[in-house]
């Protein structure tokens, strides 16, 4: 039994680490994407991975005292390592869902930042000073040009859009 005990540790260990180095290679160049800086998607995937780590090694420890008594202590260890198999299972996409949902957080910020400095961008590019707004007319007007259409301020919390 201590035999079968130390058999399902050390098979459980070797999983956890596999599936975790998986994890972090793979999420380490997902991340990446996002981040667009190699340590900033580094280290998070890093934080991600510890914490997978911490995880199933918690279920492992609490599996493995779980009795189970088939008659045969292979068909013990072979029945806990497939309960332990699922939850590694769970944990993993668990685990993807989180670094999915950080990605996509940094994506949609780094989005939301483009375009707020576009949107700044534009507003200098259109803003015009009034001193020049009238110098201009003025320099228009004795050339012989038309006068340009004075607009008026509009404020935009007043203009109503239909859908």
């Amino acid at each position: 039994m201590e035999q079968g005990y130390a058999v399902f540790l050390l098979l459980g260990v070797v999983l956890v680490l596999i599936d975790g180095q998986l994890i972090y290679r793979g999420g380490r160049g997902y991340m990446s994407r996002a981040y667009g800086d190699p340590e900033a998607a580094k280290s998070m995937t890093r934080l991600a991975t510890v914490l997978f780590h911490l995880v199933v090694l918690g279920l492992l420890a609490i599996v493995s005292i779980i009795s189970v008594d088939t008659g045969d202590p292979v068909k013990d260890i072979v029945v806990k390592l497939g309960v332990m198999l699922l939850v590694l299972a769970l944990v993993h996409a668990v685990t993807m869902m989180i670094l999915g949902r950080i990605r996509d957080r940094q994506l949609q910020q780094q989005l939301a930042d483009e375009m707020a400095e576009d949107h700044r961008q534009y507003e200098q590019q259109r803003a015009v000073p009034p001193q020049t707004r009238v110098e201009q007319t003025r320099v228009e007007q004795t050339r012989g040009a038309p006068a340009p259409r004075v607009e008026e301020h509009v404020d935009p919390t007043q203009i109503k859009t239909v859908r």
